[in-house]
């Protein structure tokens, strides 16, 4: 029998559902960090000790880069809806609060936590999630820091249809374990924009979720984020559908002004974009300069988000 161990914030829910803007994507892992440090200006040998790279200082500057984010004033709940948050983001602090407790209390901004471990290698067209050990103990965690919902990411390279459904099945049946903790699965089946069969892969996928959102429990909520679609209403048929607070697209390696003229087309589809949001910001700019630069990102990202092309 499905039961919520902990009851959602309503006032949460509401922003996570009807609120405007999009998601901002800052939950680079371990695997992904030192390129996002490069991109933001910062070279690999200010965080290497005698040869070696030094993961805790690492660590200690892509926390410094996404308080950087947060706090800019242009970063608030008015354009971005919520924020997804890497575990050990979640477990540090911004000005003496839990970084999910600063991004609520002091912005409006719903807080997401990166939940899984990771990619297995390809098989059958697809990569699925590793294993994630402990993750209730994760998911309490989360909820005591106030995290609204979970961010859980996995790849189509290729049709196979075996493949294709093997994501759909391991995100549901963790999606409804992390439900069961009151918080709001974000379910991620990306598909590689650059597969020659994207649109046959995305057809499937999205029938596959229309049977097992038909299956989900009375109370179970869960969000949906996936690349652009090649057919812009694909998913029209789910907005607004009991179980799902929201639906996202990640911008899958388009370049910003391209992920948002194809984001346009998409009605009722809101962005969670990582690398397009952060891609001209710099280490080295002044406070001006990261401002103005932070806010044409987010200005562009949220009329993709909002302002629709029929």
């Amino acid at each position: 029998m499905f039961t919520l161990k902990h009851p959602i914030d309503p006032a949460k829910l509401e922003q996570a559902g009807h609120g405007q803007g999009f998601i901002a994507a800052l939950d680079q892992s371990g695997g992904s960090t030192p390129k996002a440090l490069k991109g933001y200006g910062v070279d690999e040998s200010m965080y290497t000790v005698d040869g070696a790279r030094d993961d805790a200082k690492m660590f200690d500057l892509v926390h410094e880069m996404r308080t950087r984010v947060i706090k800019s004033p242009e970063f608030n709940g008015d354009k971005i809806m919520g924020a997804i948050l890497f575990e050990q983001t979640m477990d540090r602090t911004i000005d003496g609060k839990g970084t999910a407790e600063f991004l609520w209390e002091n912005k409006h901004v719903v807080p997401f936590l990166k939940c899984d471990k990771g990619l297995a290698e390809e098989e059958r067209g697809v990569r699925l999630m590793k294993p994630i050990p402990h993750l209730d103990d994760l998911l309490e965690r989360a909820v005591s820091h106030g995290v609204f919902g979970t961010k859980m990411r996995s790849v189509i390279d290729h049709f196979d249809e075996v493949g294709i459904r093997a994501i759909v099945d391991q995100q549901f049946a963790i999606g409804l374990q992390i439900c069961e903790h009151g918080l709001v699965p974000i379910l991620e089946p990306e598909t590689t924009i650059t597969s020659p069969d994207r649109e046959k892969s995305e057809a499937l996928l999205h029938d596959l979720f229309v049977e097992k959102i038909k299956e989900l429990p009375e109370g179970a909520l869960i969000m949906i984020k996936v690349s652009i679609p090649v057919n812009p209403h694909l998913w029209d048929d789910l907005i607004g559908n009991e179980h799902v607070v929201r639906i996202v697209a990640l911008s899958g390696g388009y370049p910003l002004e391209e992920a948002n003229e194809k984001l346009k087309h998409c009605k009722g589809v809101i962005a969670s974009f990582s690398r397009a949001l952060l891609e001209n910001l710099r280490y080295q700019q002044t406070e001006e300069e990261f401002d103005a630069t932070i806010k044409a990102a987010i200005d562009s990202i949220y009329d993709a988000s909002v302002n629709k092309i029929d």
